[in-house]
């Protein structure tokens, strides 16, 4: 048995070494029992296993009495979409994200078409624990529909956003570079962007579902993105990950506008607009803090993980929320990290400020970013409380692994949930601060090990 790794958002792991059949039949036999009956709509992004993990879980699903809507490839937060439109009991989105081609998953919504509350998922895991393979009689199986509008109902609910004016954004004819890394996005993308009246040039949209890059999004990823968006004199370059719910900026001048960028120019426009509360994870910007404070707004930080901002935006009824990763969560649309909506905000943003994507990025506050990890011999979880003891007369956060902020600085300390290490981000006003906080820490939590 190869690599699965479960969370609350699912399973995932590498076709025919860790997510074989007999795998994927247990996790939707379970989670079957905890949707007890009604439909479900299922979505898959491009990759070529969809079509064989996708036969799979349908098929176990209409053994158990369930419906199944499948609404095709399309991105997941279609999927999340889709669920409360059609009024499903539930979702699964076949998707591995950003991992590479041998990957897959089944991401699994509730009613709500959001990823399991805490809650709900260990409910879900006694159903798996439990393992019990029932099935229905012949005559009381479920019924398979083929929706072919999932698509349609999430892009026109996106054009008809109070804050979205199409006919300004048209005005601007953006011309774009979209990189859909032969994803998902290459069922929708070229076609929105042209719905927002933009001149577009295509790059990996070819509808083959075999990435011809790593699929992260990350800047040593794009180099021959950024490369086209410099060499076709382009606005700006657009790039989403296989499952479109993270969205990466190129600027003008074919240079990285940076995934944390994303989600603070978003909050920006967003709160322009409408004053508000607002969510993101402990490992986000300060910026975001920065720029909601122009605006007299607060914002919350939860927990790393979409059901975890999910969870926190909910309670404090936030008009705008997400991740540093790339990942724009906008209530009004629905509960899910979602970069057709993302893209939707900041060409409205764009259009309003009648700059540059560059000159945005100079006026937004500047930090920087520097992530690493330490292999660890003991325990991380000790060291994490070694960490929080010694750290204790500062302002800290320990609702995931330990976060601290400094006047200059913060840093945030969190355990891998699969390897024995302790990832290290630390943001500071310049590179060169970033990275020697970061040699610091890993001084400090080295003499916490002997």
């Amino acid at each position: 048995m190869g690599t699965l790794m479960t969370s609350i958002s699912g399973i995932r792991g590498i076709v025919g070494d860790g997510l074989e059949p007999e795998v994927i039949i247990k996790h939707t036999n379970a989670y079957a029992e905890f949707i007890e009956s009604g439909k479900v709509v299922i979505g898959r992004d491009a990759r070529i296993t969809g079509e064989m993990v996708n036969l799979i879980v349908t098929g176990t699903l209409l053994a158990k009495g369930i419906n199944v809507i499948d609404i095709g490839i399309c991105p997941t937060p279609t999927v999340q979409f889709n669920v409360k439109k059609l009024n499903a009991s539930g979702g699964i989105a076949i998707s591995a994200s950003h991992n590479p081609n041998q990957w897959n998953a089944l991401k699994l919504l509730n009613k709500t078409g959001q990823f399991l509350s805490p809650d709900e998922f260990v409910q879900m895991q006694k159903y798996l624990e439990k393992n019990e393979l029932s099935y229905k009689s012949w005559d009381k199986i479920g019924k398979r529909t083929e929706y072919k509008q999932g698509i349609q109902n999430h892009v026109d609910a996106i054009l008809d956003l109070g804050m979205i004016y199409l006919d300004e954004i048209r005005k601007r004819k953006f011309k774009v570079v979209i990189d859909c890394v032969n994803g998902a996005g290459a069922y929708v993308l070229p076609e929105l962007l042209k719905e927002f009246g933009c001149e577009v040039t295509e790059m990996n949209c070819e509808k083959t579902g075999i990435f011809p890059r790593k699929p992260e999004p990350l800047p040593e990823n794009l180099t021959e993105t950024m490369k086209k968006v410099k060499e076709t004199k382009t606005d700006l370059g657009i790039v989403v990950d296989p499952d479109v719910d993270r969205l990466v900026l190129i600027t003008d001048k074919g240079e990285p506008f940076s995934e944390e960028n994303t989600i603070v120019q978003v909050v920006q426009f967003v709160l322009s607009r409408k004053k508000g509360n607002v969510v993101v994870n402990l490992s986000t910007t300060r910026a975001v803090e920065d720029v909601a404070k122009k605006f007299g707004c607060t914002v919350f930080r939860s927990p790393v993980g979409e059901a975890n901002v999910v969870k926190k935006m909910k309670e404090m009824k936030a008009v705008i929320g997400g991740e540093g990763s790339g990942g724009v969560i906008f209530p009004e649309l629905h509960y899910g990290r979602d970069a057709l909506v993302g893209i939707a905000l900041t060409f409205q943003h764009l259009t309003d400020y009648g700059k540059s994507l560059y000159q945005l990025k100079e006026d937004l506050p500047q930090y920087f970013i520097s992530k690493k990890k330490i292999e660890l011999t003991s325990n991380p979880d000790k060291v994490i409380q070694k960490l929080t003891e010694k750290l204790s007369d500062q302002s800290i956060n320990t609702d995931d692994g330990l976060r601290v902020d400094f006047k200059d600085h913060w840093v945030h300390f969190r355990k891998s949930n699969t390897e024995p290490i302790v990832r290290i981000i630390v943001e500071a006003k310049t590179e060169a601060e970033a990275e020697n906080y970061s040699g610091k820490y890993i001084r400090i939590i080295n003499g916490l090990e002997k």
